[in-house]
């Protein structure tokens, strides 16, 4: 019998905790069965939220945490004071080996912060990206850094590089993915002093398919499969992609609403509009999981519905099977021989 992958999951962080939390575990449990997910939070609360659906029990398991980070709490202070919270408890899960993995909606601060100082970094990685899936016009795109370095150095960009080719590569299917960094230009010698000193850095690597500059417009049409940046300029491609994206929906809809004529249209074209629309919806990809860890950490958006935390959990089922943090491990210690 196949070993179980094991999900920890902070059912107390996010905005819609714990009720979408639990509602998206127990869809994510239905939808795989080399999976056991494991809620940490308040009991009683986690378990009243649990008796609303039929699942696998023997796939579930229900981990005590008295103590929530609420999102506005500084960090560092937070992980290291409230030895019972959600995200503490999970993440000592993972670090302990109990846990495969670990999901979570709550405080990116401390989530990040806690990646770092409890599941620990692998050896020789710099820093670990926050990495997210977009969706483009030829399928996802994973944008790194999108928010937990923002005062990165070109060393920096080089190993966020690798790691995300050994992830494109090893977790979407693609082969030989294209790297390209995030730029104002297309010429080598545009951009500030750290996208000028990281390019031909890039272009030396030999175990990236680096294809040059990447400007801000051209990441929806599927440009590059690895998008590199430090995490300023990656949290604000996030941000504008994912609200620029809502309001298109949104415009679309009050549009084909506003006349008989549109309404008429709008039903004719709404199974192709649906299809089309869908795949530009981010929650079909899951979290960003926080790469080069010695285990895997996944955050999600802090307004997760139940399907993200689905996704987000089956995104774990999948790193874990292709052993992507062995990978990661291997690629960077390879480069430290060189």
């Amino acid at each position: 019998m196949q070993e179980l992958i094991r999900v920890a999951v902070d059912a107390m962080g996010g905005d819609n905790a714990p009720a979408e939390i639990v509602k998206g575990a127990v869809e994510a449990l239905k939808a795989s069965t080399d999976l056991k997910v494991i809620l940490v939070g308040q009991k009683e609360a986690v378990q009243q939220e649990l008796s609303k659906y039929q699942y696998d029990a023997s796939r579930m398991e229900v981990v005590n945490a008295t103590e929530i980070i609420e999102m506005a709490e500084p960090p560092v202070q937070a992980i290291r004071s409230k030895k019972d919270s959600s995200i503490v408890v999970a993440m000592k899960l993972v670090k302990n080996g109990e846990a495969d993995a670990f999901v979570g909606a709550g405080s990116t601060g401390a989530v990040l912060v806690g990646g770092q100082l409890i599941v620990g970094r692998l050896k020789g990685v710099e820093r670990p990206p926050l990495a997210p899936l977009l969706p483009t016009e030829k399928g996802a795109s994973l944008l790194i850094d999108c928010g937990a370095n923002v005062d990165a150095r070109p060393s920096h960009l080089v190993q966020f590089a690798k790691m995300g080719s050994i992830y494109m590569e090893n977790v979407m299917g693609v082969k030989n993915p294209r790297v390209a960094i995030v730029n104002i230009g297309a010429e080598e010698e545009k951009g500030n002093a750290l996208v000028k000193e990281t390019f031909p850095l890039l272009k030396a690597c030999q175990d990236i398919n680096f294809i040059g500059s990447i400007e801000a417009r051209d990441i929806p049409s599927g440009y590059a499969d690895v998008i590199v940046c430090e995490a300023f300029a990656g949290n604000i491609i996030l941000k504008l992609y994912e609200g620029v994206g809502a309001t298109l929906i949104s415009m679309v809809k009050k549009g084909m609403m506003s006349t008989l004529r549109s309404k008429i249209g709008a039903l004719l074209v709404k199974p192709a509009l649906k299809t089309t629309l869908k795949k530009f919806d981010t929650s079909q990809y899951g979290g960003a999981p926080l790469l080069g860890l010695k285990g895997l950490v996944v955050k999600t958006h802090g307004s997760s519905k139940a399907v993200e935390i689905k996704n987000s959990i089956l995104q774990c089922v999948t790193f874990v099977e292709q052993g992507m943090n062995d990978k990661i491990k291997a690629g960077i210690q390879a480069e430290e021989m060189k």
